[in-house]
């Protein structure tokens, strides 16, 4: 819209027109390119792992950040990325983990009244799977990833014997969670879920034609490529 917006402030006759015209145009090939953003997605985010691959560990971290705040609060709202909580799931059922915890606590984008923290509200999902209370630890207090790390091994350390974690999360957001807990003593083996990426058909469209679709989900993972270089920078993973 800026570029447009030079446009047509532009004289005319002038070179200038063509010019933001032209870059409006590039911009928007680009930004809204399937075949560029899956691309991009793809180099950046963490590879799927079949069960069978994964060794045995003590426990699976599943981080929040899927539930929607909104009524009716009688039962748990699960929005984009509700994956990461059956990917937990089939980790405990395959025999993979013996427990899952379970790290978030209120989204600070949404609304906080009336809301309880999201790790209790996928504990109640887990037990209506049929995951035995006894099996789920909970860290309630976490608003990012940084503090997702620091607490759950504040947690861990009251629970000596779980050593060895899997880290169940986003897989855009899997290198910058798995960078957190190192950082803290906790390293942790990926298990990434909610996949953006995808396989590239073979139609004409999908390559040539813009989407405004595209032009949203480039900017998740710019905002996860620059969280994951601020992180960098000042330390936190």
């Amino acid at each position: 819209m800026a570029f447009l917006a030079a446009a047509l402030l532009a004289r005319r006759t002038g070179r200038w027109r063509q010019r933001w015209l032209l870059a409006a145009a590039v911009l928007l090939f680009v930004g809204g390119n399937n075949a560029l953003f899956n691309a991009a997605t793809r180099a950046w985010e963490a590879p799927p792992v079949p069960l069978s691959a994964v060794a045995p560990a003590d426990a699976a971290v599943l981080l929040t950040g899927v539930t929607i705040s909104k009524p009716p609060r009688d039962r748990v709202h699960l929005g984009q990325g509700a994956d990461r909580l059956t990917n937990a799931l089939w980790l405990y059922r395959a025999g993979k983990v013996r427990h899952i915890i379970i790290s978030g606590g209120l989204a600070t984008l949404q609304p906080k009244a009336g809301r309880v923290p999201e790790a209790q509200e996928l504990a109640t999902l887990l037990k209506l799977a049929g995951v035995p209370p006894q099996a789920i630890l909970l860290e309630p207090r976490s608003d990012n990833t940084r503090e997702n790390a620091l607490f759950t091994k504040a947690l861990l350390d009251q629970y000596p014997d779980i050593k060895s974690l899997i880290l169940v999360t986003s897989a855009f957001h899997e290198r910058r969670a798995l960078a957190c807990f190192a950082k803290v003593g906790r390293p942790a083996t990926p298990f990434a879920a909610d996949f953006r990426g995808t396989s590239p058909p073979s139609w004409l469209t999908y390559w040539v034609i813009p989407s405004t679709d595209v032009l949203t989900r480039w900017g998740t993972l710019v905002h996860e490529i620059v969280g994951y270089g601020i992180y960098r920078v000042v330390g936190y993973c």
